[in-house]
């Protein structure tokens, strides 16, 4: 099917629940998590990574063991890939499409569907755990028939209908893919959203000899000499060099902002909003004195056990960068400040269905304020590099073109200047990346998260 082996779990798992009769169900646990997560993604726009998180996720989460958890993550990453084309596959099977106040009872079918379609679990263990599961919730209870009729039919169809369901929509709400369809035109927008289906590959930023780790960790180099991995071989923490703090997990667009900045070595440069600290460390290696900064304690830790990790060394501040008064300004500064997180669907499919373009135009007005703020605290002659992993030009190019003015001059990136990133100029100097781009010969090998950085110098 299409989810990796790695994520790959059998029906019946280690949870125990029980049904009406209070029989001991196995695997019942973990598939109400999963409709619970899953109403907390659809109905009430909840990022699924702090759902998910293992020590501050939902309770009913972080109640299930290891296992059960992983299947968990799998079926709400699968459920929300494939919103659409489940949708489109329960709806055959309705006579009337399921009433507003029925959600408890998509999410049921939703959780058992991504299963029966594209998770090696067998049809009937997901089937009759979603039956049970009805039964055991007063508000499904009477609808435990229906559940077993339209999973049962899904699963005898799925052979013959699969294909043409997934060819008939874009896998997307409507205001994501219109929005796609009218900055990048049809063609781009549905290489955009046909790469959204797939899982991403796991690039690493090393500290030294990116040939060496692509051997070690069974992947290859990409042109911006960033180590892709199609496949983990184990989990992160388990792979050769994460203990010595030889490489971190950084996609190859999100590594490209820091090199924007030429050479470093020995200015003071300030990382805006740093955490989880990757950019922090390239600056870092590169020689920079830096100072790393983000309003969240939570992230600063993070942050600082990453770095910790990679034997590494920043000024830490936590600050409201909209209050933050350094005692000197810095040689140069890097602001990615938070935004809709378009760019990462392949890696985060919960995020077209917990943003609407509401968010994005909020989230435009205070990337805003925030770099008005950060062009204050470089020096004159000093470099400001503004990047974010939105697709959408509102959070980019649009606001980059409206931000300079007064005492901000265009610092545009010249062809050849950096290598590997040629393919991702635009004419104006700026950098551009969707998961469309980079094509590698297969979708698992293939892509960047959406990006988009440019860079400017402050006048005198």
């Amino acid at each position: 099917m299409v989810v990796s082996s790695a994520k790959r779990r059998h029906g019946i798992s280690g949870d125990r629940e029980h049904n009406s009769s209070g029989e001991a169900v196995a695997g019942l646990a973990a598939r109400k998590a999963a409709a619970r997560l899953l109403a907390a993604v659809i109905d009430a726009r909840t990022p699924l990574d702090g759902l998910t998180d293992q020590e501050n996720g939902h309770p009913q989460y972080k109640a299930l063991d290891l296992r059960d958890r992983a299947l968990v993550r799998a079926i709400l990453v699968t459920a929300l890939r494939y919103r659409m084309t489940i949708s489109g596959l329960l709806a055959r099977r309705l006579e009337k499409p399921l009433p507003p106040n029925a959600t408890a009872l998509s999410h049921i079918l939703h959780v058992a569907a991504a299963q029966i379609l594209f998770l090696d679990v067998p049809d009937s263990a997901a089937v009759d755990l979603a039956v049970t599961h009805a039964k055991s919730d007063p508000r499904t209870a009477r609808f435990s028939g229906l559940v077993n009729g339209v999973l049962r039919t899904v699963a005898r169809a799925k052979q013959d209908e699969l294909a043409a369901a997934r060819a008939a929509t874009d896998e997307a709400p409507k205001w994501f893919s219109d929005r796609l369809k009218t900055v990048y035109g049809l063609d781009k927008a549905r290489q955009i959203l046909l790469a959204h289906r797939h899982e991403a590959p796991v690039d690493f930023s090393v500290k030294s000899d990116p040939a060496l780790w692509a051997e070690r960790l069974g992947g290859f180099v990409l042109p911006t000499g960033t180590v892709r991995v199609e496949k983990l071989s184990a989990s992160v923490t388990e792979l050769p060099g994460f203990g010595e703090g030889a490489w971190w997990v950084q996609d190859a667009a999100a590594s490209l902002p820091a090199r924007l900045f030429g050479d470093i070595n020995g200015l003071r440069i300030a990382d805006l909003c740093a955490a989880p600290g990757g950019k922090t460390a390239q600056l870092i290696l590169a020689g920079a004195h830096v100072t790393a900064l983000d309003m969240s304690k939570t992230r600063l830790a993070r942050l600082t056990q990453n770095l910790e990790r990679l034997g590494l060394a920043a000024e830490i501040v936590q600050a409201d960068l909209l209050k933050y008064e350094p005692k000197d300004l810095f040689d140069a500064v890097l602001l990615d400040p938070p935004c809709s997180s378009t760019g990462t669907v392949r890696r985060h499919p919960d995020v077209p269905w917990t943003k609407t373009a509401a968010d994005v135009e909020k989230l435009a007005d205070l990337q805003r304020r925030l770099l008005a703020r950060a062009v204050t605290l470089v020096k004159p002659g000093g470099r400001i590099v503004f990047s974010n992993c939105s697709l959408d030009p509102l959070e980019g190019e649009e606001l980059y073109r409206d931000f300079l003015a007064g005492n901000f001059v265009d610092d545009p990136l010249r062809p050849g200047e950096i290598a590997g990133i040629d393919p991702f100029l635009t004419p104006q100097g700026t950098l551009r990346t969707t998961p469309a781009d980079l094509e590698l010969g297969s979708p698992g090998r293939s892509g960047l998260d959406g990006f988009f950085a440019a860079r400017m110098r402050r006048a005198g």
